[in-house]
Parts: C-alpha cells; structure tokens; sequence
C-alpha cells in the first residue's frame, strides 16, 4: 500500500507540534517528518526528537549534497526535511506528516482561533524557555496574520481552539484519505469520520472560519484591522505548538 503525504502547516504557537503528537498515539502507520535547523534548542528540546540541530555549514554542505526535499530560511535560521524521510516512509509503506509543501501531497492548514490566544501561547513558549522577547512576540504575531492569508491554498483546515476537537478532525482526515486513496477499510460504524473530514475541507469551512479571519482582519481594509495583543496575565492556554 502506498504510503499518503500529509502536509500541515500553521504560525508558530497554532499547536501543530501538539495535535501531531496526540495524532500518532492514536493512529498507526504515520511518520513525522523530523526537520534539521540551525537554531539552537529551546527548553526541553531534544536534538532528534523535536529537530536534528546542525550547524549552518554543515546546513549549507547537505543543501550542496541534495539532502532535503525543501527548505527554507525563518526568522534568520535554516529548516529543511530530508529527503530520507520520504524514502523510509515508502519503504515502510507509512504514511508521513511533513512541514513542507511537495505536490500531491494532502494539505492541512491549522488555524490559531483568535489572535488574543495565538499571543497568550507564545507568550507562555517564550517564558517556558526563560526568554521573553517581545520583538520577537510581535514579529511572530505579525507573520502569522500573513500565513493566515493564504488559507485557500490547503485542502483541509483545523481551527485548534479545543485541542481534542483538533486532534479527532486531524484523525479523520487521515482516515478518510486513506478510505479514498487506498481503499482503505472503514467500519460502518466509524463512517463518520468521512462526514469529519469533508466539513474540515477548506471548500466547505467558509462559515466555520469567518469569525477567525475577522479576528485576525483577514478581508479588512488594513485600517479596519484591529488586533488585541495586550498581556492579560491571567490567559494560560496548554495548547500550543
């Protein structure tokens, strides 16, 4: 059976990292693509776990090499897939999460659902790790308004305000995939999961998403655009990326 790719992208602090993780307790068969930067580890970070951590210039001799699949350079570091990841997931007939974009593949987009919440999980990041840098706050803040942006270029969206919720339609779009793709079994019983996944798709979310793009002034003149980022020490919020 030929392994499906999944892509999922979302802003830093969305809960990507968290949804994925519960996705693969609860669903055999799905490899996660580790990706290698050049930053250093934040926290609790483990070099194989969360990334593989290289230097720039060995970065830069696995690009000369043709080692990734994609990369990209993101606030001043370097992240890149491999291009074994895929070859192993093949072999092993899995299917594989990955952070990029490769034709073909199924594309999840994950939406932060307010900018007031999005601000409150990174800030709760930034103090896990003993860094509180509020230019850098910000100029995540800003760059996940611009990511929101291009919604309608993925398949499927998530909006991760219950992170159960989030995890179980991220589940059923894997499942249904694999019904529709591969042929895949599905017990009369667990049919729902199709209906899941088709109101997860981006066509059909239009309703579902308008009060996420108003929040975050998406389809607003830009001085209509009015987004509360203000600290209110009292927000905590456990499910960020």
């Amino acid at each position: 059976m030929a392994g499906i790719l999944f892509i999922i992208s979302a802003p830093s602090g969305s809960g990507k990292s968290t949804i994925v993780n519960e996705l693969r307790k609860q669903v055999t068969g799905i490899d996660f693509s580790v990706s290698y930067t050049t930053r250093h580890p934040r926290g609790s970070e483990e070099d194989g776990r969360e990334y593989h951590f290289t230097s720039r210039a060995e970065f830069e001799r696995m690009i000369a090499d043709g080692a990734f699949l994609e990369y990209a350079e993101v606030f001043g570091n370097l992240y890149g897939t491999a291009r074994h990841s895929l070859e192993d997931a093949r072999k092993q007939g899995h299917d594989l999460l990955l952070d990029i974009d490769v034709q073909g593949a199924v594309s999840v987009f994950v939406m932060p659902p307010t900018p007031k919440i999005l601000r409150t999980r990174l800030r709760n990041r930034f103090r896990a790790e003993g860094k509180m840098n509020e230019a850098d706050l910000y100029r995540r803040l800003s760059e996940a308004s611009k990511e929101i942006e291009n919604y309608q270029d993925y398949t499927y969206i998530l909006v991760n305000d219950i992170l159960d919720r989030a995890v179980a339609q991220l589940e059923a779009i894997v499942r249904a995939e694999r019904y529709y793709r591969n042929s895949e079994p599905i017990a009369v019983r667990s049919r729902r999961v199709l209906e899941v996944a088709a109101a997860c798709r981006q066509s059909n979310s239009q309703e579902r998403l308008k009060s996420v793009l108003e929040a975050f002034g998406i389809g607003l003149d830009s001085n209509q655009q009015q987004f509360d980022f203000d600290e209110d020490p009292s927000d905590e919020d456990p499910d960020e990326d």
